[in-house]
């Protein structure tokens, strides 16, 4: 299975140019993914710099063959009556057993920019990995205390999903909402968090927990490549907003996936967004 992640910045380029084509040709340039999470994906904002138009739309044109599910985390209007939203987005080959959209915390922080964040999750069925719940999300860049909370709220989905895993609902073929579904430890949790590896965010998405045993989520790029420092994924190219490149775009894997990573890089040489692709492959056992 191979799964790439990005923040797109609306799919608009270093050069200012938008362009959900070259998103496309430089995640496919990475590899053959199965999977594709995207965030910063844009619709109907008119205003924003290079008018980015209706992606999802764009991207379902791009993407044959492959299912997509578009979570807004910002969905609003304009004084015309105009539908906006903004948020995450998930394509993917392989057949989806259940999707779900989990608005983050969004606790006040008086006078500091922010909006509201989304995790959207999609579970699917990999003939090598089995059922996989594959999460993408873009947590708060300027509040602190909103980013904080969002960590903790995505660690606490993960034990809860691990939990009805360790102890289903019971069995129900009614054909209804109630009807059974897909429960599984397996994670995928992908994404810009918006944090370095040193901040403490990190460090609490990384908190082992029990429910059946110890469990934690884990950073696929140390359970690859060991103690090596993680290659940057943001201000590689534009210092706009810091100094120095960071790392700030993860992927976290649950016990039982991250030996089976086989691969985890990072594209060091696009500009089509302001943030580095990340792809991360698994071995079938």
């Amino acid at each position: 299975m191979k799964l790439v992640t990005w923040n797109t910045q609306w799919c608009r380029g270093l050069d200012g140019t938008v362009s959900v084509q070259r998103i496309v040709d430089g995640a496919r340039a990475m590899a053959d993914f199965d999977v594709l999470c995207l965030q910063e994906i844009a619709q109907g904002y008119a205003d924003m710099p290079g008018g980015p138009g209706d992606q999802p739309a764009e991207l379902q044109s791009l993407l044959p063959g492959f299912q997509l599910f578009f979570g807004a985390a910002v969905d609003e209007f304009d004084t015309a009556g105009h539908r906006m939203r903004f948020g995450n987005l998930i394509a993917t080959r392989l057949p989806v057993r259940q999707v779900q959209h989990h608005t983050l915390p969004w606790p006040a922080d008086g006078g500091v920019r922010s909006m509201p964040r989304l995790c959207t999750v999609v579970t699917v069925q990999s003939p090598a990995l089995g059922a996989v719940r594959v999460m993408t999300t873009h947590l708060e860049y300027y509040s602190k205390v909103q980013r904080m909370a969002q960590a903790r709220a995505l660690r606490d989905l993960h034990i809860e999903a691990c939990g009805h895993a360790a102890a289903p609902p019971l069995d129900d073929d009614s054909r209804s909402p109630f009807q059974t579904k897909v429960h599984t430890p397996h994670a995928i949790l992908c994404g810009d968090f918006n944090l370095g590896p040193t901040e403490p965010e990190y460090d609490v998405l990384r908190q082992p927990f029990v429910t059946d045993g110890a469990r934690r989520l884990h950073d696929a790029w140390h359970a690859r490549h060991g103690d090596t420092a993680h290659a940057p994924t943001f201000r590689l190219f534009d210092r706009t907003y810091g100094p120095e490149p960071v790392a700030c775009d993860f992927v976290f894997v649950s016990d039982e996936l991250a030996p089976r990573v086989r691969r985890i890089d990072v594209d060091l040489q696009t500009q089509a967004s302001d943030h580095q692709p990340v792809v991360v492959e698994f071995d079938a056992a």
